[in-house]
C-alpha cells in the first residue's frame, strides 16, 4: 500500500507514529514536508525566544524514519491532486502515485486586511522561521504589537517581551480570550497580564498601518486613537488550509475546512484529512488534543480497523500564559437554558474561578479559571464523565480556611473508559493495566503508556490512579530504601534532620532494625553528609561510604583509579596544566579532557593516591568530587570576556557558582552549565542545572540531564541578577537534597514530583511553605564548612592508611599492567596482558 502525508506538523507526526503502531505492513509511506525541518513542538514555541533550540522542540525521536522505513522529504510542497489518476504532484513537479492519501496541511495565520500589513517588521506568528525573522526585527526595535489576544496572542507576547521589547496587545474583542473566558475573568486575566508590563488594548479596531512618528508603524485606531510600535506581529487567529482539497474538487466545510466523516475520510474515500485543515461536523479544531485523536483514528482506519471513530472533541484548556493560569472547561459562558453559575473572585490575589452547572444542580457543564488552576483535573473529569455534583458545588472552587480549594472529586469514583491524558488518549483503564504490567512510577508509567509525556499536565491525575491502583493491587505503596528501614530517602533525611543524628549506628537504632546493608548506608551517609557536612571518612563514617567514596577517586574497571581536579568552570592557569601535566608523566597516567572541562587522569594505583594528589595539592587544585554524589562540573562558555556574541560574564559566574556548591553531598551527581548569550555553547539546557545570559539579566533553567535518558531542563525563573540566581539556585538543590528518592537525578525526581514546575514555582518562587530562609540557611552551613577531602585525608595518618593495595603491606600491586596507546599510558585490557604474565611479570 502506497500512502502519501501531505503535511509534518505535530498532528501529521502522531500520524505516522499512530500507523507504526498499528503494526501495519507492507506500507510504503511518504511524507511531504514543506518546512525544512521535520515535526516540532508548537505549542511550546514560545521557549525559542528564552533560549530553547530549535532542535530541542523537534518531536521526532532519534532514528524513528530509519526504524519505520517511511520516507520524509523535507522543504517539499504538494501543488496538486489528481484524483482520477491517485497521484499527488510537487512544485518542483514530481508526480507521486499513491493508494491512501492524508491531508495534515495544518492552517495559516489570519492576518486582517488592513492597509500596511505587509510592511517591513510586519511577522506573522506561526513556524520557526517566523521567529527567526521576528528576533531579527526584534533586535532592532524597542518596541512590539501583537494583533491578537486569544491563546496564541498572548503566548506571542510573551515572546516580544523575552526579547526585552516594551510589548503591547491589540485585540479587536472587548476582551482577552473571548472565546474561552468570560466578562469578569477576561478583567482579572488582563490585570494580571498587564501587571506583567504587557498593555493590553481592547475594543480597538485597526484602519491602517502607516509611518510612526517616534516607531516604524503607526497603528491607526478606528475610535481614532493610535499605537506607534517599532514591529508589529499578527496572532489573530488560523484559518485552516483547504486549497487542494479546493483545487481537487473535495467538499469543505460552509466556513472552510476539509470536510470528513467520523473515520477522517473526505469525500474522496481514498483521502483523509486530518487536524486543523479538517472539518467534522462543520466545526474545525484548533487544539492540539483533537488533531492527535484524528490522527490516531485515521492511522487505525487505514490498517483496516472499522471501529475507529472521531465522535468530536472536548475544547477545555489549560494553559499558563506569561505564568498565569486559565483553564476553560465545557460551557464556560452559560449558554444552556436554564444553567445556572458558582463564581468566586479574590481581587488582592487576582484569582477568578466559575463553575456552570446543569438547571437541576446536578451536572457540571462548564467552567472558567483565571490564577489559580489546581481544581482543573477534577472538574474537567466531573464534566467529561457526568458525575454527580455534590450538593453544595460551589465548595468545589471556595477556598478553605487555610487558602487552598476544598477537596473534590476522588479518582476512585471515575470510570476506567475516562481519558486522562488527552495527548495520547489514554484512559483511566489503560493506567491501570500498566500498573499490572509493572509500571509503578511516573517515569514508567510515561514510558509504558505515554501518559503525561507530552504537555505533563496530567501528571498529578495520573500519579494518583496509578497509587491508587498500587494499594487496590495489594503493592506496596512505598519507596522504602530497603528492609531496614521502613522509610523513603526523604523520610530518612527528616529524620536525621529532626532528630540531630549524626552516626549510623544511632539511626539504625531508633529507626531502623538489623544491621544495615550496602544500600541503605550509604544512603545515610549520604545524608549525613548533606545535614552536617563533616568529613566523608571521619570515624563512624568511613565504613558508610561507597567503593568511590571510601577511596575518594573512581575505581575504573581495571581496579586503578582516576584523579580529576577541580578546575572551576573549566578554568585554568598555564602553571596548573603544567602541574597536571607533570604529576600525569611522573606516575605514567593517561589524561584526557572531560566534557566538563577538566582533565582526569586515568591509571593510578591506590597506593599512588596520596602522593598525586599532595603534589596536585601543592600546585593549588582541590578534590574534583568525581567520585562523589554531588556537584561534578560547571561548564561555561568564554562568555562576555571574550566573545563577541556574549552578553554576561559565563566564566565568572561559572567559577564562582562551582566554588560555592563544591561541598554540597546530595542523592545524585550534580552538573550545572552557564552560557553568555542564547547561543548555548556550554550547553546549559542539558544540565541539572542551567544558566543563560539575556540582556536582562540570567534566566535559571533546572532539571536537564544528557544522560541515558536525556530531558531538556524547564525555564524556572527569568531576568535574575546574580544574587537571586544564587539564592533560588540555593533553593533548588537544597529542596532536590530534602526530597528526591536514592539515587534520583534531578530530571528524573521533577518527573515524579507531584504538582511538578508549578509546585516547585509555588514552593521556591513563592514560598507557598514558609521553607526558603530555611533553604537558603542550610546551603550557607554547606558553603561555610567545605573542605577538601583530599587535604583533608593526605594529612591525616590514620586517614591515609587507608591507601594501600594490601592491608598488610605497602607494596604495589605488580599485576596492575600498562601499555601504550596514541602517546599515552593506559592500563592494558586482560588479553594484553597475557603474554607479559607468561614471562613471569
Amino acid at each position: 500500500m502506497k500512502i502519501i502525508l501531505i503535511g509534518h506538523g505535530m498532528v501529521g507526526h502522531k500520524f505516522l507514529e499512530s500507523l507504526a503502531a498499528t503494526g501495519i505492513e507492507h506500507a510504503q509511506v511518504t511524507v511531504l514536508c514543506e518546512e525544512p525541518r521535520a515535526a516540532y513542538d508548537r505549542v511550546h514555541l514560545s521557549e525559542f525566544f528564552s533560549g530553547r533550540s530549535a532542535e530541542a522542540l523537534s518531536l521526532v525521536e532519534a532514528g524513528f524514519f530509519e526504524r519505520t522505513g517511511f520516507s520524509l522529504r523535507l522543504a517539499t510542497r504538494a501543488a496538486s491532486i489528481d484524483r482520477r489518476g491517485n497521484t499527488v504532484t510537487t512544485v518542483d513537479g514530481q508526480v507521486l502515485p499513491y493508494d491512501k492519501l492524508v491531508i495534515a496541511a495544518g492552517s495559516n495565520p489570519f492576518v486582517p486586511q488592513v492597509p500596511g500589513r505587509d510592511r517591513a517588521h510586519c511577522h506573522v506568528y506561526r513556524t520557526i522561521e517566523d521567529l527567526e525573522g521576528m528576533q531579527l526585527s526584534g533586535s532592532k526595535s524597542q518596541t512590539g504589537v501583537v494583533v491578537g489576544g486569544g491563546l496564541l496572542g498572548l503566548e506571542c507576547a510573551k515572546a516580544l517581551r523575552d526579547m526585552g521589547l516594551q510589548t503591547h496587545v491589540v485585540e479587536f474583542a472587548p476582551r482577552l480570550m473571548a472565546v474561552q473566558v468570560d466578562e469578569a475573568g477576561g478583567r482579572v486575566l488582563q490585570a494580571k497580564i498587564e501587571e506583567l508590563g504587557v498593555q493590553v488594548h481592547t475594543g480597538r479596531n485597526t484602519l491602517e498601518i502607516t509611518d510612526g512618528a517616534r516607531g516604524r508603524h503607526r497603528m491607526v485606531f478606528a475610535d481614532g486613537s493610535h499605537l506607534e510600535a517599532d514591529m508589529i506581529v499578527f496572532s489573530a487567529g488560523i484559518r485552516p488550509r483547504d486549497e487542494l482539497a479546493r483545487q481537487s474538487q473535495l467538499a469543505v466545510g460552509p466556513r472552510g475546512g476539509i470536510a470528513i466523516d467520523s473515520t477522517c475520510r473526505t469525500s474522496d474515500p481514498d483521502i483523509y484529512a486530518i487536524g486543523e485543515c479538517a472539518a467534522w461536523n462543520e466545526q474545525t479544531f484548533g487544539l492540539v488534543a483533537p488533531g492527535y485523536d484524528m490522527a490516531r483514528v485515521a492511522a487505525r482506519h487505514i490498517a483496516d480497523d472499522a471501529d475507529a471513530s472521531f465522535v468530536g472533541a472536548d475544547m477545555s484548556t489549560k494553559l499558563k500564559l506569561m505564568g498565569v493560569d486559565v483553564a476553560s472547561i465545557g460551557d464556560a459562558h452559560g449558554r444552556t437554558a436554564g444553567s445556572r453559575s458558582y463564581q468566586y473572585l479574590d481581587e488582592r490575589r487576582q484569582v477568578y474561578k466559575k463553575i456552570v452547572v446543569s438547571p437541576d444542580g446536578q451536572q457540571l457543564l462548564g467552567a472558567v479559571l483565571i490564577g489559580d488552576a489546581a481544581e482543573y483535573g477534577t472538574l474537567l473529569q466531573m464534566a467529561l464523565n457526568g458525575i454527580k455534583l455534590p450538593a453544595e458545588p460551589e465548595f468545589l472552587i471556595l477556598p478553605s480556611s487555610d487558602g487552598k480549594a476544598q477537596p473534590g472529586l476522588g479518582v476512585d469514583a471515575l470510570p476506567d473508559s475516562a481519558q486522562i491524558c488527552s495527548c495520547n488518549d489514554v484512559s483511566k483503564g489503560r493506567i491501570n493495566a500498566a500498573v499490572g504490567e509493572g509500571a509503578c512510577t511516573i517515569a514508567e508509567m510515561k514510558a509504558c503508556t505515554k501518559a503525561g509525556a507530552t504537555c505533563g499536565g496530567c501528571v498529578p491525575l495520573v500519579t494518583q490512579i496509578m497509587k491508587l491502583e498500587m494499594a487496590k493491587r495489594g503493592m506496596a505503596v512505598n519507596n522504602h530504601v530497603c528492609e531496614h528501614f521502613p522509610y523513603s530517602r526523604q523520610e530518612i533525611y527528616h529524620l536525621v534532620r529532626v532528630g540531630d543524628i549524626r552516626s549510623f549506628d544511632e539511626l539504625l537504632a531508633r529507626h531502623g532494625q538489623g544491621l544495615g546493608c550496602d544500600i541503605c548506608k550509604p544512603v545515610a551517609a549520604s545524608v549525613f553528609a548533606s545535614c552536617w557536612n563533616e568529613f566523608v571518612l571521619k570515624k563512624d563514617l568511613a565504613a558508610l561510604q561507597d567503593s568511590n567514596d571510601y577511596y575518594l577517586g573512581n575505581i575504573q574497571k581495571d581496579g586503578s583509579y582516576s584523579v580529576v581536579p577541580r578546575m572551576p568552570g573549566g578554568e585554568v592557569t598555564p602553571d596548573g596544566l603544567i602541574a597536571v601535566g607533570q604529576v600525569a608523566k611522573k606516575y605514567g597516567l593517561y589524561t584526557k579532557v572531560t566534557g566538563g572541562q577538566r582533565v582526569d587522569l586515568f591509571g593510578a594505583r591506590v597506593e599512588q593516591l596520596p602522593l598525586i594528589w599532595e603534589e596536585l595539592i601543592a600546585a593549588g587544585f582541590e578534590s574534583g568530587h568525581a567520585y562523589g554524589k554531588s556537584l561534578r562540573t560547571v561548564k561555561s562558555c568564554v562568555g562576555s570576556t571574550w566573545c563577541r556574541y556574549g552578553v554576561g560574564d559565563s566564566v565568572g559566574l561559572a567559577v564562582e557558582l562551582e566554588n560555592r556548591y563544591k561541598g554540597l553531598r546530595s542523592p545524585h551527581k550534580i552538573k550545572f552549565g552557564v552560557s553568555g548569550c542564547t547561543r548555548e555553547c556550554a550547553e546549559a539546557q542539558g544540565k541539572d542545572i542551567g544558566i543563560i545570559a539575556t540582556d536582562k539579566g540570567w534566566n535559571l533553567y533546572i532539571c536537564g540531564n544528557g544522560g541515558m535518558k536525556p530531558r531538556h531542563a524547564e525555564l524556572f525563573a527569568t531576568d535574575l541578577d546574580k544574587a537571586q540566581l544564587i539564592q533560588l539556585i540555593d533553593r533548588v538543590l537544597m529542596f532536590y537534597v530534602r526530597t528526591a528518592d536514592r539515587l534520583q537525578r534531578t530530571s528524573t525526581w521533577r518527573e515524579n514530583l507531584e504538582g511538578g514546575l508549578d509546585y516547585l514555582k509555588d514552593v521556591l518562587l513563592h514560598d507557598s511553605l514558609g521553607l526558603n530562609a530555611e533553604l537558603e540557611a542550610q546551603m550557607q552551613h554547606v558553603a561555610d564548612t567545605y573542605q577538601c577531602e583530599w587535604k583533608t585525608a593526605v594529612t591525616d595518618p590514620a586517614v591515609r592508611r587507608r591507601f594501600r593495595s594490601f592491608v598488610n603491606s605497602d607494596k604495589a600491586d605488580e599485576h596492575v599492567v600498562f601499555v601504550e596507546e596514541r602517546g599515552q599510558i593506559r592500563p592494558a585490557r586482560p588479553e594484553e596482558r597475557v603474554p607479559a604474565m607468561a614471562e613471569g611479570i
